[in-house]
């Protein structure tokens, strides 16, 4: 698997464990949450 370099953000290299971590904790949060209101309008769209 090859890593494509990315322009706009740091090389992996000299990002931290910690910001890497950080950065994927927000992704996993935001989809979590697009998640839960997909599901809740789907529900309200079956009820009516």
């Amino acid at each position: 698997m090859r890593r494509e370099k990315n322009t706009e953000e740091q090389p992996p290299e000299t990002r931290s464990f910690e910001q890497i971590r950080r950065d994927r904790n927000k992704v996993l949060g935001l989809s979590l949450a697009a998640f839960v209101i997909l599901v809740f309008f789907i529900s309200i769209a079956k009820l009516s």
